[in-house]
């Protein structure tokens, strides 16, 4: 098919990736400008810029797609379908319109379950047991359009949002290529109203870390937030970053480090596995506690 790609972050990359190889003849791809990053501040591509030109793929960034000139040079391309994940721009109902097939997106959910930015993190911290992708046709609404393909997954029980980011990116990939091979025969499901939620994008406020709140609560937290923006805690007069954790066996005064590497929350203690101390790279929990001479007994957390 003559497929137009959309997409801006690394979540996007495989499925460029699957639809070159399945055969696709991909006419140019989308994405956000380049943005200043690293030291120098320096304009630095997205990572689907970066593949696409890799691939040898035209690529266009926009500003927006709201005005004339826009719409008239992506309906120029004359594509039968947009395949859109996570672009980060509305699209204009002549931009949905333009493709003789419309725009298939790519979503990180259960639909109607986490509409909106930041699913993965949300079926996280909300402890939900599976998630999935939904191949959706585009519409208006804020993804509300009728779902063409689902494919589901279960959520491991110490997974962090880095970890099923990846996962769901290589099953978008698979399933957009099988959406696509079956596109004359899919049945369009309406989604229903009933178990809409929205994921709302993450506030850095959310990060920070309350230990009287339940060890299952912080647990999610930790794993919804971990690697970014990473849920906090004050230690030893520094923010540390806490990329890793389970629950475990334990109680004590909420934010007590108590033995191997465990800290007592409202009810029951998490265990700690894998943190990141202020100015350092990511180490074992071990490690940052014997480092930060911070025995058993020691007060963790905002107010300590």
């Amino acid at each position: 098919m003559r497929v137009v790609f959309m997409g801006t972050p690394d979540f996007s990359v495989p499925v460029l990736d699957a639809l070159a190889s399945a055969g696709h003849e991909v006419l140019c791809v989308y994405c956000q400008p380049p943005r200043p990053a690293g030291r120098g501040k320096k304009d630095r591509p997205s990572p689907v810029q970066a593949r696409a030109e890799a691939l040898g793929l035209p690529v266009r960034h926009p500003v927006s797609l709201k005005g004339a000139e826009a719409q008239a040079d992506f309906a120029a391309l004359d594509a039968d379908i947009a395949v859109v994940v996570a672009y980060g721009l509305i699209l204009p109902q002549a931009v949905l319109d333009a493709p003789r097939m419309g725009c298939l997106n790519i979503h990180a959910s259960l639909l109607p379950r986490w509409r909106g930015a930041a699913p993965i993190q949300r079926a996280i911290m909300a402890g939900d047991a599976e998630t999935g992708v939904c191949i959706m046709h585009m519409e208006a609404g804020l993804d509300t359009g009728p779902v063409l393909l689902r494919r589901a997954l279960e959520i491991g029980a110490e997974e962090t949002a880095g970890e099923l980011h990846d996962r769901l990116s290589m099953l978008g990939a698979e399933a957009i290529v099988e959406a696509l091979r079956r596109i004359d025969t899919l049945v369009p499901e309406v989604q229903p109203g009933e178990g809409v939620t929205y994921a709302a994008k993450i506030d850095k406020a959310e990060a920070a870390i309350d230990w009287t709140r339940d060890a299952v609560e912080i647990d999610r937290q930790i794993r919804g937030l971990s690697p970014f923006p990473g849920a906090w805690t004050m230690a030893g007069g520094k923010r540390v970053k806490l990329l890793r954790s389970g629950l475990a066996e334990g109680s004590g005064v909420p934010g007590t480090v108590l033995d191997g590497a465990k800290i007592a929350c409202g009810s029951g203690a998490i265990a700690l596995r894998e943190v990141q101390p202020e100015g350092k790279g990511p180490m074992s929990a071990e490690e940052w506690l014997r480092g930060a001479r911070l025995p058993p007994g020691t007060r963790v957390g905002v107010a300590a």
